[in-house]
């Protein structure tokens, strides 16, 4: 190995060692990271969009555990999730409601595009819908945030490798599906390893395209086998235009792209949305259908107190119109707090930071990401979100 190569490796190992120590402080060794946070009865009563009165009278009358000692400390996600059962207060997809499969997606990286996936699926959990997140980015920061360390909790094996390789030795992808500490989200997780995909394929030569296409038809059978077990998909694809990108762009019903307030961010996603016409053109001369239920930008990372913030994102409201949602994503620092401690808001027992900065922030994700909720549900025709008197029965 010549002095450069070594001097690199020194640096991957040695940066490897401090993800490992990182994840220590986050998490106990040798264990998963669990999930503490509670609700409030107030809380709970509002994400099932019914009294608490409703929530006390079913722990009296049976149909709910009481509370310990007549006192309410708080509900765990397993203690909601209940709920939701109990009081017939579940948001699932009927049966003839296809699985949403969403692409979090642009091809610029540093726009928040894990951030906004582990959120989102956090945002989802809460709501009571069954998630599935699908790493399928090598570089693995939407694996970080769920607790694992890819370079020592994950193997090849674990990943979409073995399903997408060149010679594969899985037939579908239950293999790689792995608990998270939420009950109703999954993950397939990533590590660096599945770059080596891309390098099989692109190693096919002349008849890389045939296999290409096989690929793409391959990954989407596979997740809409897995499908039939979730309300929601999240796929997190590669900040490239690869082999991966191009399968997951296929296989989703759905588009969604973050770009932050900037210039910069601005013209490299009008870039990304060139591109992307460009390549579903070439996908669909090779019969390769590419149908999305929705296409929508959301603003990540926006300083609502920074004027060039604001100035940017009023061209994109003048460039984008309705495909741009309306409320966007604050740049704020309980995020990156968490994200040290490889958690999403949704995770934290306590404000990190001072109460009011975590408030503001938890307000702004339930209704960034509720915006996506609503996407979801109107392409199952439920337009809104349904009354409490539509979702929960009357005692009789």
């Amino acid at each position: 190995m010549n002095s450069e190569a070594a001097r690199i490796s020194e640096l991957a190992a040695s940066g490897e060692r401090m993800v490992e120590r990182l994840r220590h402080q986050s998490i106990l060794p040798e264990t998963r990271k669990t999930l503490t946070v509670t609700w409030g009865i107030a809380e709970v009563a509002q994400f099932l969009g019914c009294s608490t009165n409703r929530i006390r009278q079913a722990e009296t009358d049976g149909r709910l555990p009481p509370a310990p000692d007549g006192r309410r400390q708080g509900y765990s996600i397993d203690q909601v999730l209940n709920m939701r059962e109990v009081l017939d207060a579940s948001p699932r997809r009927g049966p003839n409601d296809r699985p949403a499969i969403i692409a979090v997606q642009n091809f610029k990286g540093g726009v928040g595009k894990s951030t906004v996936t582990t959120h989102l699926a956090h945002s989802l959990a809460v709501t009571g819908y069954r998630v599935l997140v699908v790493d399928c980015d090598s570089q693995a920061t939407t694996t970080t945030l769920f607790g694992f360390n890819p370079h020592f909790n994950v193997s090849r094996e674990e990943t979409l490798y073995p399903y997408l390789s060149i010679d594969p030795t899985q037939a579908d992808l239950l293999y790689a599906v792995q608990k998270t500490p939420w009950p109703n989200v999954d993950i397939i997780p990533s590590n660096l390893e599945l770059f080596d995909v891309e390098y099989e394929l692109a190693a096919q030569g002349a008849d890389g395209n045939s296999v290409l296409v096989t690929r793409f038809r391959k990954l989407k059978a596979g997740l809409q086998d897995l499908a039939r077990n979730y309300d929601v998909v999240l796929l997190d694809p590669p900040p490239a235009l690869g082999t991966i990108s191009l399968a997951v762009m296929q296989a989703a019903n759905a588009l969604l792209v973050p770009l932050a307030a900037t210039t910069p961010d601005f013209c490299s996603t009008v870039q990304f949305l060139s591109m992307m016409e460009q390549v579903i053109g070439q996908l669909e001369l090779g019969n390769i259908e590419v149908n999305f239920d929705f296409v929508r930008l959301i603003c990540s990372k926006f300083n609502s107190g920074d004027p060039s913030h604001e100035m940017v994102r009023q061209i994109m409201e003048q460039t984008f119109g309705p495909a741009l949602l309306p409320v966007p994503i604050f740049e704020s620092a309980e995020i990156s707090h968490a994200a040290m401690r490889m958690m999403t808001v949704y995770e934290l027992d306590k404000p990190i930071g001072a109460p009011k900065t975590h408030k503001r922030c938890r307000t702004n994700l339930d209704e960034a990401l509720g915006q996506v909720e609503q996407l979801i549900r109107s392409s199952w025709g439920r337009v809104s979100p349904a009354s409490p008197q539509e979702i929960i029965h009357e005692a009789v």
